[in-house]
């Protein structure tokens, strides 16, 4: 049986919130320039993070112009807009745009809502247990320092580490301002006094390193809000979701699907369908 595709548990925690290379623009990437290679195949071993001047944050930023950003357009003529981060995590931003030009995910739904949460996409199955990358099965995590699950982030969806194939999620918790940091510094002391009590009492072997979430980071979540425990890059067995992108425009319509009534797991009852993703240049 195929393992449906999840997101680590941080749902444990969003019950309790209530919730030396030079810089480079994201166009020196082939990741970052799939319109030009849209009728070919770039191999995965190609693609490689790049290390840049970029500091925890930056996803928030507006488009540079020239950049490849999607249009998502559902099936009730609304829509978003999301920026990529090449640089970063190229292997995972060739794979969603090279389907999107495809039209892989025309057609296919949210199909997994949670409201305070995220939503989740891409599955050509529509229940969480299917889709590929481009080439042909999965491929490794990109995590990255820079970019975290912040609200609006698009991050993949796994079935554990390096398990990356063509779905995806949207962070949406739709709160900020209220994360309790005193009770994941008490859940990392425990992981780290007591690792088989902490894993009994989460079902997890790892947490949040909270030796490396610095105040700015922390100000981020604070400010807009997220699921910090998704962040591969700040947890202590590097395990989470790659980030790479962000929405910038139309994060009401993101909400409004978060929003939506749905049913046995989380499915909507309505359902939500991606009408078409367009990769198309930033004016």
């Amino acid at each position: 049986m195929k393992k449906i595709l999840s997101l680590a548990l941080a749902m444990l925690m969003t019950a309790t919130f209530a919730g030396c290379g030079a810089s480079q623009k994201s166009g020196d990437n082939k990741a970052g320039n799939v319109l030009e290679t849209a009728d070919q195949l770039v191999e995965a071993k190609d693609l490689v993070p790049a290390k840049t001047d970029k500091k925890v944050g930056y996803q928030l930023e507006d488009p540079e112009k020239g950049e490849e950003i999607a249009v998502v357009t559902l099936e009730n003529g609304k829509s978003f807009k999301i920026r990529f981060f090449p640089n970063e995590a190229p292997k995972t931003v060739y794979n969603f745009k090279k389907h999107a030009i495809d039209g892989y995910y025309n057609g296919l739904t949210f199909h997994r809502v949670i409201s305070n949460f995220m939503i989740q996409g891409g599955d050509p199955n529509g229940n969480g247990t299917g889709g590929t990358s481009v080439w042909d099965g999965s491929f490794e995590d990109e995590f990255s320092k820079n970019l975290i699950n912040i609200n609006g982030s698009i991050s993949m969806a796994n079935s554990g580490q390096n398990t990356n194939g063509s779905q995806f999620f949207i962070n949406n918790t739709q709160t900020s301002g209220d994360i309790n940091w005193d009770m994941y510094q008490q859940y990392y002391d425990l992981l780290e006094s007591d690792p088989n009590t902490f894993m009994q009492y989460t079902g997890r072997k790892g947490w949040l390193d909270m030796k490396n979430a610095g105040d700015d980071y922390k100000e981020l979540y604070n400010t807009n809000g997220g699921n910090p425990t998704l962040d591969g890059g700040y947890t202590t067995d590097a395990i989470g979701h790659t980030v790479f992108a962000q929405v910038f425009e139309g994060m009401d319509v993101v909400t409004e699907i978060s929003n939506v009534p749905t049913g046995e797991s989380d499915v909507p009852i309505e359902p939500v369908v991606i009408q078409s993703i367009e990769i198309v240049v930033y004016e």
